[in-house]
């Protein structure tokens, strides 16, 4: 017998009860058994705590998505029989699948694809996992035409191929999936795009149909007035909208253009970045451009990310476009010999780094070639590693809650247990790690997931995810453990007996990229950027030619009091201006016609509220004051 711990229960039960089993809860999708997810066919044969897995978690969805994506290729092979399946995840947003198609999909073809997907989904057909040895399923796959599957399997180095199979449809997959075919109620089919296999443009190009599911109806149609009011707050439209910054073919692709508005948000961002840094004891640096590659050699990551790297001939030698910042700090760390006194020492910069992504993975400001990350390494000593870890994630979400997010999960990154030869480090090394990460999260008291295989070569990492206001999560900050890149570079302090013990180091960014971040907050806020934010806070408009002068004098006077402030001095009718003002989001409008002239006033009208009446400009300074005093000035 052993024991399963079911909600808090403890019972004794035979080896081999399925999850579902031990469950016997309708609503779970999946399981997760002894801190793994797991189908709920898996059979229990030690002693395990088990836990639902419901669709209202991350990791509900994305088994109920990803099973959903296996449904639609299903139901494309029976209606496209010459298709050919290559993969299909579960993305943030609902899940895709890409297919080789003699002639690729459009619009026109996914009512038909979603009618079957319902009609299989009706058929309540169970999806069994399976293990095959690695023979046998390339003959299946073989047998079945499906040469992207061979190509993958191919790159598997286990001996047996884990594959789900629901009716006449196979799929290579680890899984876990939904129990059956029944448990999706609600589809839509999205839309198609074109997409190179694996991103690589040499590559062939695939269709790829993008869709979403849930288990009724009424969730579906709540997400798609959510998608819709997505696509209003979609940064790459309100981005050049708001004249923040643009893109140029002809200067490259995945390259931002930022405006002096735009600027003026990223000088905001910095500003307030810096001086909470400087508070906490971190010192700025700056570090060139370009590099030796033989520098990248030697940290490792020209081993891992070459391909990712653009590399220059330079005099006979190969320079490369820095990629990450934490070479160009352990120099300058190295250029003194550091005392336990000295640490821990936290070197930050804006450090712009320069990576290739795939022309099919680019995304407006969220996904570039070209970005500025808000970057720190801190060395310190082994005893001191888990106080800068807490003071790291402290800090990062002190920051985010300033710049409006309230809502956050945690994701602790962890290398892969069956493939520890794809990182740097003994099993002691990363077990010590690990413990000083998932200690730290104790300390805060923050829920984290687990994510096996997520972490860096070099040591793993705690990933905070913010939650917009539409829900949608993004990654931001990161915490890297590092015990190994400061012993590539030979960087030692010497202890108290005059000792030399190698350093520990610490990377980490709090808003990621400045170009992602901004994209992440334009989305947040469709494009009302919080007056503390806005690159114009106030605008003064004109009624006529007579007010001009006096608008000119309030505009020196807010200038003055360091308000970013424009003025529309143009001939257009006074509700056009109004319109165009809010057009462009500015938080507050002083209209000045003969009446406030006469009467040494304003009219004031705030975004999305209207018209507030006259008042003295007086009383227009202490609200923009009051609502910008309580962010970037460090109050909580």
């Amino acid at each position: 017998m052993i024991k399963i711990t079911v909600n808090g229960a403890v019972q004794e039960v035979e080896p081999g009860i399925t999850a579902g089993a031990a469950l016997n809860d309708k609503k779970a999708l999946a399981a997760m058994v002894n801190g793994r997810l797991v189908d709920l066919s898996f059979p229990i044969k030690e002693d395990a705590v088990v836990l639902p897995v419901y669709f209202d978690s991350k990791e509900g969805r994305e088994i109920f998505w990803h099973s959903a994506s296996h449904l639609m290729a299903q139901a494309v092979k029976q209606l496209y029989p010459e298709a050919k399946v290559t993969i299909g995840p579960a993305v943030p947003e609902g899940f895709y699948y890409d297919f080789d198609v003699p002639k690729p999909f459009n619009e026109d073809d996914l009512p038909r694809i979603e009618e079957r997907m319902r009609e299989l989904a009706r058929q309540q057909i169970p999806i069994v996992h399976k293990f095959l040895p690695k023979e046998e399923a390339i003959e299946l796959f073989r047998q079945r035409g499906e040469t992207y599957k061979l190509e993958i399997i191919a790159e598997i180095p286990d001996e047996e191929i884990s594959v789900y199979e629901q009716g006449d449809f196979v799929d290579l997959c680890r899984g876990p999936h939904l129990p059956d075919t029944g448990k999706i109620k609600a589809i839509k089919l999205l839309s198609v795009a074109g997409a190179y296999w694996r991103g690589d443009e040499k590559n062939r190009m695939l269709s790829r149909i993008y869709g979403v599911a849930f288990p009724d109806e009424s969730l579906l149609k709540e997400w798609l007035e959510r998608i819709e009011e997505a696509k209003r707050r979609d940064h790459r439209k309100l981005g050049p909208a708001l004249d923040l910054f643009s893109f140029h073919e002809e200067a490259g692709a995945g390259l931002v253009f930022w405006h002096p508005k735009g600027a003026t948000v990223r000088r905001i961002i910095q500003d307030y970045w810096e001086k909470e840094h400087l508070a906490n004891g971190y010192q700025l640096v700056v570090t060139p451009h370009i590099a030796r590659a033989q520098l990248w050699r030697q940290s490792g990551h020209f081993d891992y990310y070459r391909e990712n790297m653009y590399v220059l001939p330079v005099e006979k030698e190969e320079y490369v476009l820095k990629p990450m910042n934490c070479p160009g700090h352990i120099l300058i760390y190295r250029t003194k010999v550091h005392s336990y006194r000295d640490l821990p020492l936290r070197l930050a910069e804006w450090g712009t780094v320069y990576r290739y992504e795939r022309s099919g993975v680019l995304h407006g400001t969220m996904r570039v070639r070209g970005f500025t990350q808000d970057d720190a390494h801190i060395f310190c000593t082994q005893e001191q590693v888990g106080e800068e870890i807490y003071g790291v994630i402290s800090l990062s979400l002190k920051m985010l809650r300033q710049f409006g997010f309230e809502k956050f999960s945690v994701a602790l990154s962890v290398r892969d247990p069956k493939h520890p030869e794809n990182y740097l480090g003994t099993d002691e090394q990363w077990s010590v790690a690990e413990n000083a990460l998932v200690n730290t999260l104790k300390q805060l008291g923050l829920d984290f997931s687990r994510a096996e295989g997520e972490a860096v070569f070099y040591g793993p990492k705690i990933d905070i995810h913010l939650a917009d206001s539409l829900g949608r999560e993004f990654q931001c900050a990161t915490c890297q453990f590092d015990f190994n890149l400061a012993q590539k570079f030979n960087v030692y302090y010497m202890n108290n007996n005059g000792e030399h013990l190698p350093t520990y180091l610490v990377h980490r960014t709090v808003l990621g990229s400045i170009e992602r971040f901004v994209g992440i907050l334009i989305e947040h806020y469709g494009g009302a950027f919080p007056t503390w934010l806005a690159p114009v806070q106030a605008c003064v408009l004109t009624v006529t030619d007579k007010e001009a002068d006096y608008a000119r004098e309030i505009v020196a006077m807010l200038k003055k009091e360091n308000v970013r402030v424009e003025i529309d001095l143009n001939n257009d009718k006074i509700s056009y201006k109004i319109g165009e003002a809010e057009r462009q989001k500015i938080p507050f409008m002083l209209v000045v016609g003969a009446k406030e002239k006469a009467t040494n006033t304003v009219s004031l009208r705030r975004r999305g509220k209207g018209n507030l009446g006259s008042m003295p400009l007086e009383r227009v300074l202490e609200q923009i004051k009051e609502e910008t005093s309580g962010r970037a000035t460090g109050k909580d």
